[in-house]
Order: C-alpha cells, then structure tokens, then sequence
C-alpha cells in the first residue's frame, strides 16, 4: 500500500521557486513588450473594460466635490451681490448728497449776490429747527448775540424777506417768519406803488400765505402785483421782495378787499439766510497814490535849480543894496 498525505497538505512548488518563474516571466513579458510592443492591445482592452468601473468609482468623490464646489460658488455669488447693492447703495446716496449739495451751493451764490447789493452788513445763518408751538410761524437760527444779531433785525434769503428777529440769545437767536400771526410787514405794490401791510396766515386754507388787509375793494391791486417793503417803517429796508399777489377778492358787502399773496422767499425751503445789521458798510478809503520815482541824478538836478535860482536872486538884491549908484555889483 502506498501512503502519501492528503491533497489538502500538498504544497507544489516552493515559495522560492514560484517566486523565481514569476520573476522571469515578468522580465520576459517586458522584454516583449519593449522590443515588439505586444501588450499594447492588452493594456488598451484592460482600459476600455476598466472605464466604465472607474467612472463608478470616481461617481460619489466627483458628486461630493462638484457639490462643494457649487456651494461655494453659491456663497461667493450671493457676497458679490451683496456688495454691489452696497456700492449702488452708497452710489445713490451720494448722488442724492450731490444734488443736495448742488441746490445748497445754488442758494448760497444767491446769497451772495444779495448780499453785496445791500447797503447794510449782513451775518449768514443757518435754520437749526422750528419752533415748538405748532400754531406759530418761527424757527431758530445758529447765530445770536456773539455775532451781532439783536431783535428787530430783518432776515432775508436770495429770494427776499424771510422774516424778523424776535428774541436773540448769546449763540442762537429765533426768527419770526412773515406767515407768523403776529408778524406785519409795510409793503409797496412795484406796478403802481400803493401801499399797504401784509399781515401772516399761519393756518387755515391759506396757511403760509400773507394776506393785504384794510384795502379798500377799489383798491388798484391785481392778480400777479409784486409787492416790496416799503421802508417806512425804519426796519426793513426799502425794496426788499416780500410777496406777489395770487388772489383777490371783491364783495359788495364788504368795505375792504380781500388780497392774498403768496411770500417771495423760501420760507419753508433751504437752510441759509441773512441777519441785516443796522450797521452801514463803510466803502473802503482809496489807495494813497504812489509818488513818482525819478533817478538820482535828475532828481538832484531838479532839486538843484531852485535852489540855485534862490541863490542868484539874494546875491542880485545883496549888490543893488551895496551899489551907491544903482548898479548891480556883479556875482562872485
């Protein structure tokens, strides 16, 4: 009988001999496929069978970053955005800032244009608020005793008389506009020079207006008139713009006329306006005139013949007072 083990514990070849048969089937293959290029179908076979299994492995890595890649875009879209409808934002902010600062510089030149045609010194304010009784016409200027502003000086803007100075305190002062129901105004119609007092509506249908009153119906007033201070008063100057006529109204059984005129000036517009001071503007003195420079030489010459003149004269009378006879001794 023969005994050998079972084939579970057959072992073949040793470990080093398959080793070595691998190695040189390995060397052979490379060899072939270095000099003859015999593998190349293989290896593009293995390839084409194999892509399909690489997409499906490459499927969850790509999902996971294109979704990462989408949420970041997502984030730098949306900051983007939010940046721009910052700057059109900011954009349109200073453009409404421009405007603004547009129509203020408008003002101001005007300002200044009335300015240097009044005969008076003015001091620029500027509206801090309005007052706080609703049922009066009065703001509150940045400017008060420190600068010259006293009660009972006229306000005006570029377009005419504003108001008047009612109360005035060391860096503040309080203006009573011409809408103000205690405010009267002498005024002058420019068509025919009639004149009248405007008195304030600071409420009603014909709030913010002025109204022309004790005019008799036949008074010579028509719809558009400007109307200018009059000036006799003593406190406004004469010819300031006050107001131009837009209503008049006419009954029989009224004794007076009843004129409503809407205020030339902006009273209830823009932030700048003139305090007329009762102080003159003095002109300045003329520059003195410059004297005439000449050389040296000719202004000694010009100083030297007077003199020399002077000279010969005393020594003429000098010989005709030493001469017994009369005649004149002649010059050393």
């Amino acid at each position: 009988m023969e005994y050998s083990p079972p084939p579970f514990f057959k072992q073949g070849p040793s470990a080093l001999a398959r080793m070595a048969a691998f190695a040189l089937l390995s060397l052979a293959l490379l060899v072939a496929d270095a000099q003859y290029r015999l593998l190349e179908r293989v290896r593009y076979g293995v390839a084409l069978a194999l892509y399909p299994l690489q997409l499906v492995a490459r499927a969850p890595g790509g999902a996971v970053s294109g979704f990462a890649g989408y949420m970041a875009r997502q984030e730098n879209l949306l900051r983007e955005n939010a940046a721009h409808e910052r700057r059109g934002l900011e954009a349109a902010r200073g453009l409404m800032r421009a405007g603004q600062l547009e129509a203020e510089n408008a003002n101001l030149r005007a300002l200044l244009a009335m300015r240097e045609r009044l005969p008076v010194v003015s001091v620029a304010a500027e509206l801090l608020y309005d007052a706080r009784d609703p049922f009066t016409r009065k703001v509150v200027i940045d400017k008060g005793g420190l600068a010259g502003v006293k009660p009972g000086q006229v306000v005006v803007d570029a377009r005419g008389v504003v108001g008047q100075v009612t109360r005035a305190f060391p860096a503040m002062a309080e203006v009573s506009l011409l809408t103000d129901r205690d405010q009267a105004i002498p005024v002058q119609v420019v068509r025919n020079g009639l004149r009248a007092v405007a008195y304030g509506i600071p409420t009603g249908p014909d709030g913010g207006a002025l109204e022309l009153k004790f005019l008799a119906t036949n008074a010579d007033v028509r719809k558009g008139d400007d109307l200018v201070t009059s000036g006799l008063d003593g406190v406004f100057l004469p010819g300031l713009p006050v107001a131009s006529v837009t209503r008049v109204e006419r009954g029989a059984g009224f004794a007076f006329a009843r004129i409503v005129c809407v205020p030339a000036a902006g009273i209830d517009r823009f932030g700048q306006v003139l305090v007329l001071t009762t102080e003159k503007i003095v002109a300045p003195p003329p520059p003195p005139e410059a004297e005439e420079k000449l050389p040296k030489g000719k202004r000694r010459k010009v100083t030297a013949e007077p003199a020399a003149k002077e000279s010969a004269g005393n020594r003429a009378a000098a010989g005709a007072k030493g001469a017994p006879d009369g005649t004149v001794a002649p010059g050393r």
